[in-house]
């Protein structure tokens, strides 16, 4: 996973278990793209100590997410979620290419195996939850 994105979910779910200054230095680095200098000069703190604290609440976040898996646990009912609407798709079903965009959809099914694909699905996606 891109490293500015995992930082983004992780904070999305976790971010308000921060403290407020943990908060602000980290919104500033990784949303605002701001750098160490500019972000001490506005918080009046060093350099070493803003990297110091990006860094430790990177390993925060990791943190809860080893514990939690709130965002593994998102990712996964996203894909779940993703699979049930092609299963939904009226039009119909398209000659498999070998891209990766037609991987995992199940759309070459009759209505019946559908159905019972989606049940399927949202029975895994409720046990995730």
């Amino acid at each position: 996973m891109d490293k500015i994105y995992e930082q983004a979910l992780l904070y999305d779910f976790y971010g308000d278990l921060l403290t407020e200054h943990q908060r602000k230095v980290y919104e500033a680095a990784v949303f605002d793209d701001m750098s160490l200098g500019e972000i001490a000069a506005e918080q009046g703190i060093s350099r070493q100590g803003v990297h110091d604290l990006i860094k430790r609440c990177d390993k925060i976040l990791s943190e809860y997410e080893e514990r939690l898996h709130l965002c593994s646990r998102f990712a996964k009912a996203k894909e779940k979620i993703a699979q049930i609407d092609a299963l939904t798709q009226l039009d119909p079903p398209k000659e498999h290419d070998g891209s990766e965009a037609g991987k995992g959809k199940r759309t070459d099914m009759d209505p019946a195996g559908r159905l019972l694909e989606i049940r399927r699905l949202t029975k895994d996606l409720l046990d995730t939850l």
